[in-house]
């Protein structure tokens, strides 16, 4: 019996008409496979995990292929790569680093600069030694090369004499301005610059003192370290260490004089008489010359030949020669009397004393480089160099005489100028042991304020047998 029709007149076909297929029988419902379990918790947010497709039934009449139709396992969540951290996040996100374990790329990862950001910052112009290193080493920094002490040795006397040369072509044409007239070098004026004795003695003085800029100008840009590694262990000049061998070296030109009257009378000097007092208008600006440029003279001597070379030969150790010959030869270039001796006689070869006045000035030198290696700094030697000169000087000045007369010396002058001197270095020897006067580089747990100046540091280094060492202008 036909269904009635609904609302729109539509009824389905009476199933007993002719023509009309029996309706199929309803599909049967495909059971939902289970939802996947729980996924683990991660220290990052895990990515959506994606559900299996659910099989749909297939349309009437129609069947799955063989094999087709059975029911797939659902697949394994998604684990998030790079040892638990989550996958990269769009096109140009950065990768991300875990928070524990392993690099991503092992031990081995590249270190430093890689080329993303800015570059790792430059490290300091200036180097210093090691500590416990002793003073005629001081240039043997980590960025000491062989030739750095050479092209330094060079480079200073090439710009001193350029400096000197220079401040003489303007004392010339000074005095072209000043007189009107050109000197005359075939006659009397072949000596002086200016045409007065005060004026070329602040000339001679100045063309020395040019050299100390020089030498600290070469330290710190040739072998890159600070200058004031020139003037001690410390990086500096020790004030009140400098101010003590100011007082013994007052004591030392107080019994050189006596000394010298001594000698004189044991020698038959006939070129002394008739000097006599020039009078204050003519001491006055010659002193005044003198004890301006006099400290600055002998400061840069002591610099450049107790200092610089000293410490240039100190630094060529040889320490990496092998063989019997080479151990040698180490062993005696690692003490600082190469260095000594070869300043000592470049000292000496540049003053005109002949005869035993060489050894004076010879002695002279040597004395002051063994201070040097044994206070730790050239403090002693300058003030020795400084009063020396002053005495040298302000004696002859007094009587009108503004050149030094360097010729032959009678050897008990000698004796007389060299007996002073071993008496001085004994006196500091003793007085920097005393006060413990730091003698080698410091380190970054010692107390350098107080070793700089004498109340506690580090004691003389022991070096091999050294000869008792026990005036002029030097």
């Amino acid at each position: 019996m036909p269904e009635p029709a609904d609302e729109k007149g539509w009824a389905p076909l009476d199933p007993g008409m002719s023509g009309g297929a029996p309706a199929p029988p309803p599909a049967p419902q495909q059971p939902l496979p289970p939802a996947p379990g729980p996924v683990p918790h991660a220290p990052f947010p895990q990515p959506p995990v994606p559900q299996p497709p659910v099989a749909q039934p297939p349309a009437a009449g129609w069947t799955w292929p063989a094999g087709q139709g059975a029911q797939q396992p659902p697949p394994a969540p998604m684990q998030p790569p790079y040892n638990g951290a989550p996958p990269y996040q769009g096109q140009y996100a950065a990768p991300h680093q875990p928070a524990y374990g392993p690099p991503p790329y092992g031990p081995y990862a590249p270190q430093g600069f890689t080329g993303y950001g800015p570059p790792p910052p430059k490290g300091p112009w200036t180097v210093g030694p090691p500590p416990g290193t002793p003073f005629h080493r001081m240039a043997r920094t980590p960025l000491h090369r062989w030739w750095r002490p050479l092209t330094g040795t060079v480079a200073i006397v090439v710009a001193g004499m350029a400096l000197a040369i220079a401040m003489m072509i303007v004392g010339i044409v000074i005095r072209v301005v000043v007189t009107g007239g050109a000197p005359d070098i075939s006659g009397s004026d072949a000596d002086t610059v200016f045409g007065n004795s005060t004026a070329d003695l602040a000339f001679n003085l100045a063309t020395i003192a040019v050299f100390l800029p020089m030498a600290l100008l070469a330290a710190w840009l040739l072998q890159r370290r600070g200058p004031g590694t020139l003037m001690s262990v410390a990086g500096r000049v020790r004030g009140r260490w400098l101010l003590t061998c100011c007082g013994l070296a007052l004591a030392f030109c107080a019994v050189s004089y006596a000394s010298s009257i001594i000698a004189s009378a044991f020698v038959d000097d006939t070129s002394s008489g008739g000097e006599h007092w020039v009078g204050w208008g003519r001491f006055v600006p010659a002193a005044i010359v003198i004890v301006l440029l006099v400290p600055l003279q002998s400061s840069a001597e002591e610099v450049v030949f107790r200092g610089w070379l000293l410490q240039a030969v100190g630094a060529c150790t040889l320490q990496n020669r092998t063989g019997r010959v080479g151990r040698a030869l180490s062993a005696v270039f690692r003490t600082p009397w190469p260095g000594i001796v070869i300043g000592s006689a470049a000292f000496t070869s540049l003053h005109g004393y002949t005869g035993w006045g060489i050894l004076d000035i010879f002695v002279f030198g040597a004395v002051a480089a063994w201070l040097a290696t044994r206070t730790g700094g050239l403090e002693s030697g300058i003030a020795l160099h400084v009063f020396n000169n002053l005495l040298a000087f302000l004696g002859p000045a007094a009587v009108g005489q503004l050149d030094i007369d360097q010729g032959g010396v009678p050897w008990q002058y000698v004796v007389a100028d060299i007996v002073p001197m071993l008496l001085y270095a004994a006196a500091v020897v003793w007085l920097a042991r005393r006060k413990r006067i730091q003698t080698v580089t410091s380190g970054p747990d010692d107390a350098p304020d107080e070793a700089v100046d004498g109340a506690g540091g580090v004691d003389a280094p022991v070096y091999a047998a050294e000869p008792e060492f026990v005036s002029r202008a030097e």
